[in-house]
């Protein structure tokens, strides 16, 4: 399974860039699931519900199924957060799983910058970083600039970089 990143320091853009690259990556025939890592405590479930009841008491795993869907809910309660290679281990293969988050790691990566932050380039410091996608100007890059508000341009990038071309389109 391919593995691209979507990196970039809080309110970058990310996850708007993911949700547009993510369809037209489906349009050109690929599967692609996305994995994002949060920062802070979420929760998919809601108090009173029997899921959240099953977890409350304990249960190490709670997995809610329906026709249309079915989700896993692991308690990692006093476990370390897991390695991202066994989080992929447990993702249904596919032609692309999409990355958002998880910037320490060395996968490839796309950068978003957006100057407007502040914020320092991430890719002097990260080799995993295959391009930067902004929103304006740049310093001189060793890597790729991407314009950020071009999605089409992006998702070009991904499938050329990670050699994917669906079966229809091979040479």
């Amino acid at each position: 399974m391919k593995v691209m990143g979507i990196v970039g320091w809080s309110g970058s853009g990310k996850t708007s860039l993911v949700v547009q690259v993510l369809p037209l990556l489906k349009e050109r025939g690929l599967r692609v699931s996305t994995m994002k890592h949060a920062h802070h405590r979420f929760d998919v479930d809601k108090p009173g519900k029997d899921s959240f009841r099953h977890r409350e008491a304990g249960a190490s795993e709670v997995l809610v199924v329906t026709s249309s869907r079915w989700v896993l809910m692991h308690e990692s309660r006093d476990e370390p957060e897991p390695s991202i290679e066994a989080l992929i281990e447990r993702m249904t293969p596919v032609d692309l799983l999409l990355i958002e988050g998880f910037k320490t790691h060395q996968h490839p990566k796309i950068e978003i910058y957006r100057e407007s932050e502040g914020k320092a380039l991430l890719c002097s410091e990260d080799s995993g970083i295959v391009a930067v996608a902004s929103d304006g100007p740049l310093p001189d890059l060793a890597i790729p600039r991407l314009d950020l508000n071009d999605p089409g341009a992006i998702a070009e990038f991904i499938l050329a970089h990670m050699r994917l071309r669906p079966a229809d389109q091979q040479v």
